[in-house]
């Protein structure tokens, strides 16, 4: 018998050197040892968990350690953990498997608790973005991966952490979501119009939204909702799926 709880994160930017670094790793490993596997189906990880991260075929970035102990832990218990790659941990390839963690590739649909789910990081969907897609498209490729892979491990991840850290400190986190006019919003509309769907879920934007979609929901009359999670950079934040209730709710 399924579980009633269905979880979802993002967005945590973990190793990030901008707030507090420590206690958004602590407040992430709280939430995370916080979930009753008793109740819980399943933990959607949905990209950006790390502000950084490259596998070399032996080594894997060093730290976060906890966080992955609490995850394992969930999983042990029964939980399923499901990972999307956001374009700031792209360069995941085979250890979160080895720790037991699913990979799903955005946009992902999934059933649960009656209803459907669209889910995903939410970069690069929709119209528009060519730059961004194109250098998204070079990153996605092997050569470029065995390319980043000759550069010592020091040199690459200070040039990568540092090149993250300047673009977050030079313009504003936060965002404010345009609704119609963003390429989500009409990837979603989109989207319906071939796929059913009563909830998407994507990060990303680093901002709280629940935006209503055109259209009605099959199991009911209401419409459609897009659910944008914000970012711990912030303060905590996370979605949970309630299937007794048939109700997402938001906590912070």
């Amino acid at each position: 018998m399924a579980k009633p709880l269905t979880y979802f994160a993002s967005d945590v930017h973990l190793g990030l050197q901008v707030g507090d670094p420590v206690q958004r790793e602590r407040n992430f490993v709280r939430f995370l040892k916080e979930i009753d596997p008793a109740r819980t189906q399943a933990l959607y990880l949905l990209g950006d968990i790390f502000d950084f991260w490259y596998e070399y075929r032996y080594v894997v970035p060093k730290g976060s350690a906890r966080v992955l102990g609490a995850i394992t832990d969930l999983i042990d218990a029964g939980v399923e953990v499901y990972f999307f790659q956001g374009n700031h941990d792209l360069w995941t390839f085979h250890y979160f498997e080895e720790l037991g963690m699913v990979k799903l590739q955005q946009p992902y649909v999934a059933e649960i608790g009656g209803k459907r789910f669209c889910m995903g990081h939410g970069d690069g969907l929709g119209p528009g973005n060519h730059w961004y897609k194109f250098v998204k498209g070079i990153f996605s490729q092997r050569w470029a991966q065995v390319l980043f892979s000759t550069l010592h491990p020091w040199i690459a991840f200070h040039w990568a952490t540092g090149w993250s850290h300047r673009s977050r400190t030079e313009k504003p986190i936060a965002y404010t979501f345009r609704g119609a006019d963003e390429p989500l919003y009409k990837f979603c509309r989109d989207f319906l119009s071939a796929t059913p769907v009563e909830h998407f879920i994507f990060g990303h934007y680093h901002c709280l939204a629940d935006i209503p979609l055109p259209g009605t929901t099959p199991a009911s009359s209401s419409a459609p909702t897009l659910h944008l999670l914000g970012d711990w950079l912030t303060a905590p934040n996370w979605l949970v799926y309630d299937a007794s209730t048939a109700q997402l709710r938001r906590q912070p």
